[in-house]
């Protein structure tokens, strides 16, 4: 049983909760943990303060986000996996076997391709992105023999998996363009805009992945995308559209829907 935290840890904890609550941190006593299981100095500590009440990230500070159990390295400009992706993950998960050819679309910082490669081993992942920076980072989170690749979905991947992926997952940016002013400023200051940016209604990316998944999965293979419960319904026309069966996941626990498309086997 680990030794119980010291009245002085205690207190400063409270303090720098308090702090980040002044500043509008939802968050508050679970970010001054964190900050403080961070931090070696006092200096680094006040310095990650200042930081956090300018706005930037949490996980770009101290370098990491827990996704799925795992801790994904997070650096600065990178979009920040969310608590709600996790259940695209585990809906993967649930349709993989080892063996598996896998493409992580929109990958970000490799977060999702990374529980996948955690939780079923082996699989052939491609994990894709089109800005550099996520590229970067996934390439710290993805472990061998994954694929990390810049590019514009489909486009950048081999020749020889046409036809052969048996499982792909894209969290595209599905946040209409109108609304990202709206978002909260650790989002729309800090994340990368092509992140966040889908377009008028929020699915132009989400259309282009749904359109020419049959050509790249197998017969019998799947297709995940993650969207909103107010944009499900057009999610699941563009799969269906693209040649898919459709089905629909949630979560209400994190708000969380995922559509599911799936290539008939003949």
């Amino acid at each position: 049983m680990p030794a119980p935290n010291p009245p002085s840890f205690i207190s400063q904890q409270e303090s720098i909760a308090a702090t980040l609550r002044a500043a509008g941190c939802v968050f508050a006593e679970e970010e001054a943990a964190v900050l403080l299981d961070a931090t070696i100095s006092r200096a680094e500590l006040a310095r990650m303060i200042e930081r956090r009440i300018a706005g930037e990230p949490l996980e770009s500070i101290v370098g990491w986000a827990e996704f799925c159990g795992l801790r994904i390295r997070i650096d600065p400009g990178v979009f920040v996996p969310r608590r709600r992706t996790e259940f695209l993950a585990t809906q993967a998960c649930s349709l993989l076997e080892p063996g598996y050819r896998v493409v992580d679309l929109c990958c970000g910082s490799g977060a999702v391709g990374a529980v996948l490669q955690s939780k079923v081993s082996p699989i052939d992942l491609y994990a894709v992105d089109v800005e550099p920076a996520a590229v970067r980072c996934a390439l710290r989170n993805i472990s061998t023999p994954g694929h990390v690749i810049e590019g514009d979905l489909y486009d950048c991947l081999p020749h020889e998996l046409h036809g052969r992926i048996n499982v792909i997952v894209a969290n595209a940016p599905y946040v209409p363009t109108n609304f990202i002013r709206l978002m909260p400023p650790e989002a729309r200051l800090h994340e990368p805009l092509i992140s966040l940016d889908g377009g008028i209604d929020g699915l132009d990316v989400q259309r282009r992945v749904a359109a020419d998944a049959a050509t790249w999965l197998e017969p019998g293979g799947h297709l995940l995308i993650e969207t909103s419960a107010e944009q499900v319904e057009r999610t699941v026309e563009s799969v269906a559209q693209g040649g898919l069966r459709a089905c629909t996941a949630s979560l209400d626990e994190t708000s969380a829907t995922v559509v599911i498309g799936t290539k008939p086997a003949h």
